[in-house]
């Protein structure tokens, strides 16, 4: 979207949530580009809408299956027909569950996360009870150490081979549990910025330790499929990545496939990697509904906070028009947002268009989106909250 002439239609109902889809489309087509022979599964928590993941599945045939991030998700989206369905993360809902082992025998494939052995107890005793099928994916551990720095997210405890083994030697117990893939994703790569401003001197540690850490990553993962395959438990697949390491784990000749999500959004978190660059695509319009003062415009709504580490990168910034400011002791507020301009002069009525710091989270805030192309609305896709739906 040309933010120097973007308008908001009068016809829009504020504050509402825009995709600017020429934008959107070249980001689908850049992310495939970054594949690399390999497939790409979609990270669902980062879209948040039935029809925008369509979208990006007919947009270009390297995009084939989706990640899932909660099991009553997973079943809603075999529900509207979606296939190839990896749910990425482990979870214990034993009514979601015995669900999806009765969708599993049915014919359906959504893939359950573990990485231990009471994962794999608890889906065998479900199993058993309905005579239904689990299909597995092990996560395994990417993270790396450096002294004492643990440098990654803390997810799963499998990082050695005996670890895996045992996993895989109580897989064989159950004939009803089917390991198909393995998934290690490196956070430190791909949910780790490495160009925030003002903040040099981390970047540059940052980067060095992103460096280091991806050779022992393509080790460590080599090695673990390669024991599944001494144990006898040949793999389908193997996951790995997020946008944020496309252009690294597509180098890993032991992936067979990537995921992304954010990227297809680019919001405000993917301005601080060096390494990529795609086009912001989804936007939130605010209308100013006071005046307290010549500079200052208050909206209504705002306080859409992404999670994380609290922050100022976590918070949404003013980008339209160009030179708004929050203020610092106000910040984006849940009810009312006040921006600052030095040099512009705004009506009661008129909007302020906003980035959210993370994708998927602001659709949980709106009904719908507004599809945009030339300042013109060419299409409305409704959210999973607009569905109806809340999965977490």
């Amino acid at each position: 979207m040309n933010l120097l002439a973007f308008n908001v239609p009068t016809n829009i109902s504020l504050p509402a949530l825009l995709l600017d889809v020429n934008a959107f489309d070249e980001n689908c087509q850049m992310i495939a580009h970054k594949a690399n022979g390999k497939t790409i599964r979609i990270a669902t928590k980062s879209i948040r809408s039935v029809p925008v993941l369509r979208q990006i599945l007919a947009s270009n045939s390297v995009y084939i299956g989706l990640m899932s991030f909660s099991p009553k998700e997973a079943i809603f989206l075999a529900e509207k027909g979606f296939e190839d369905i990896l749910l990425g993360y482990p979870c214990w809902d034993s009514s979601a569950l015995q669900q999806i082992a009765r969708l599993n025998r049915d014919g359906n494939q959504i893939i359950s996360m573990v990485d231990s052995i009471e994962h794999i107890e608890h889906l065998a005793k479900i199993s058993n009870e309905t005579n239904g099928v689990f299909y597995l994916c092990i996560d395994i551990d990417m993270s790396t150490t450096f002294g004492s720095l643990h440098f990654g997210v803390r997810r799963s405890p499998i990082n050695t081979e005996e670890g895996i083994v045992q996993i895989a030697k109580k897989i064989k117990e159950n004939p009803q549990l089917k390991l198909l893939g393995v998934m290690g994703y490196e956070a430190q790569i791909a949910g780790v910025g490495d160009k925030l401003p003002s903040q040099q001197l981390k970047n540059q540690v940052v980067s060095l330790l992103k460096k280091r850490s991806i050779h022992n990553i393509y080790q460590r993962r080599k090695r673990l499929v390669e024991i599944l395959e001494k144990e006898g438990m040949p793999i389908q697949f193997v996951n790995g990545g997020g946008t944020g390491s496309l252009h690294t784990t597509s180098q890993d000749n032991t992936v067979t496939e990537l995921t992304a999500g954010s990227g297809f959004y680019a919001p405000l978190l993917f301005d601080y990697y060096r390494d990529f660059h795609y086009q912001p695509s989804l936007f939130f319009a605010l209308q100013i509904v006071r005046k307290p003062t010549n500079n200052i415009y208050t909206c209504l709504g705002g306080g859409y906070i992404a999670s994380g580490p609290h922050g100022k990168d976590k918070v949404p910034q003013p980008v339209y028009p160009p030179g708004g400011k929050l203020l610092p002791f106000e910040g984006a507020g849940e009810v009312q947002t006040p921006v600052y301009y030095e040099n512009e002069t705004l009506e009661i009525g008129d909007a302020i268009i906003f980035r959210a710091a993370k994708a998927g989270e602001i659709c949980e805030r709106f009904g719908e989106i507004v599809c945009l192309e030339n300042n013109q609305v060419v299409e409305t896709f409704s959210t999973y909250r607009g569905e109806g739906q809340c999965f977490l």
